[in-house]
């Protein structure tokens, strides 16, 4: 083995859970060769990157830019959603030392290590991510994180009309029932308390162990995970309207399940919903809402909305502001459109100036920041049961409510990172409000 065997590394993570997932994955397969991770001066910088809009990539590339100007000989690596359909403007137009699309990210410990020895004589590796089969699962959690993502699907077989993901990730495939209990089982006995089971498409899950004719979805993993693990906390990430069910919604009131949605509706116009190729209507999205409302009161509801679609006139984004404002849920993510090269929606008609979307990003991100702020008031007087995640200053600490609530208390050694405890919530915290993080103010329940 060379001198150059174990070098130090760092990834920064962009993009969405499934992204942070493949960083831990990606963290635990190094550290397991012998390789260190750390956030100071390490020799290879990885950057797992986004590609869910253009500016996603051009921060990519200015970020490539960026490490090289301060430090030339450090090692950089590009991999991630943008390295795969984007691969070029990485291979021509950055000074990245090494492009490691998705459909080989599985190999990105043993290519930098090549790399490393003077035995590549190529710097851009990528294929068909379509007929890529395997999820790379076995990941988990950041190593600075102490919860963890479980990435339980990969891919998507929909093909919105502004979504390059399929392009990124390939098909739709799902990891089996079986391999999920054993490694949320392995979570627990690391120590973890807290699972978010994310995908790129998780209303996709199948386990077909039984056959095509008595496929396994998403209830039935969630019901095997409750039954055959004794992990306390379990949150599901990004669902669509259509993809609740009475049977889903039930298992919400289970003692392990997080009293928290995120739900992917991008618009509440059935005009411009079938434009973007979502298989739902206006009607069913404001059903969903309540819906969750009517089985897990008080459930903490988070969406996102595309604003300024192609076409979408004044009185399609009116209907879809009014038909928000007269649903329950806590807060929008809203996403001004932003043109993608390579999707179908790139050569729509009737693009708006980025004036007028920008005007009505606005008005949603009004609308959503009263409600979650309404929302917050609501909480004040109540006791929660929190974990702590991070330490805000020397005087204070962030911690987590099962229902989603970011809250912050005074700092105190009597608890660690994961452990859970209650909080009586005793105002807001206003410095933090426009930032929706820290929102709340607690005190330790003796």
């Amino acid at each position: 083995m060379s001198d150059s065997a174990f070098f130090e590394f760092q990834v920064e993570t962009y993009g969405c859970k499934v992204n942070h997932y493949d960083t831990g994955l990606l963290q635990k397969r190094m550290v397991s060769e012998g390789h260190q991770f750390t956030s100071e001066k390490a020799r290879v910088h990885v950057i797992n990157s986004c590609a869910v809009t253009e500016e996603a990539t051009k921060e990519a590339l200015r970020r490539v830019r960026k490490i090289k100007s301060d430090d030339p000989n450090k090692i950089v690596v590009v991999t991630g959603c943008a390295a795969q359909v984007d691969t070029d403007r990485f291979a021509l137009d950055s000074q990245a030392d090494l492009v490691i699309a998705n459909s080989h990210k599985g190999q990105l410990e043993s290519l930098v290590q090549q790399y490393i020895d003077g035995k590549l004589s190529e710097r851009v590796f990528k294929s068909n991510i379509f007929k890529k089969e395997d999820l790379e699962a076995g990941g988990g959690q950041d190593l600075d994180h102490t919860r963890s993502f479980l990435k339980i699907q990969d891919g998507c077989n929909s093909f919105c009309t502004f979504c390059v993901i399929p392009f990124a990730r390939g098909k739709s495939r799902s990891v089996p029932i079986d391999e999920l209990v054993q490694r949320v089982n392995d979570l627990y006995s690391e120590g973890v308390r807290e699972v978010v089971l994310t995908g790129v498409h998780i209303g996709d899950y199948e386990d077909d162990f039984f056959g095509n004719d008595h496929l396994r979805g998403l209830e039935d993993l969630i019901e095997q995970l409750l039954v055959r693990t004794s992990m306390p906390r379990f949150r599901v990430s990004s669902l669509e309207p259509i993809e609740l069910s009475d049977r889903l919604l039930e298992l919400f009131q289970e003692e392990a399940m997080c009293p928290h949605f995120h739900m992917s509706i991008q618009s509440a116009n059935t005009k411009v919903l079938s434009d973007m190729k979502r298989k739902y209507t206006a009607e069913q999205v404001e059903y969903a809402l309540n819906w969750i409302q009517q089985k897990v009161p008080g459930a903490y509801v988070g969406m996102d909305v595309i604003v300024g679609f192609p076409g979408e006139t004044e009185e399609e984004f009116t209907d879809t502001y009014s038909r928000l404002n007269a649903s329950p849920w806590t807060r929008i993510h809203v996403f001004p459109y932003s043109e993608r090269p390579g999707t179908y929606a790139n050569r729509l008609p009737d693009k708006w100036d980025r004036s007028l979307i920008m005007a009505r990003s606005r008005r949603l991100r009004e609308l959503s920041s009263n409600r979650y702020l309404d929302e917050a008031k609501k909480q004040i007087g109540s006791i929660k049961q929190t974990m702590k995640i991070a330490s805000k200053s020397t005087n204070t600490t962030r911690c987590l409510s099962k229902d989603y609530w970011n809250i912050v208390v005074p700092e105190s050694s009597s608890y660690s990172l994961g452990e859970e405890f209650q909080v009586k919530l005793t105002g807001i915290d206003d410095s933090q409000h426009s930032k929706m993080d820290g929102c709340l103010i607690g005190q330790f329940v003796k």
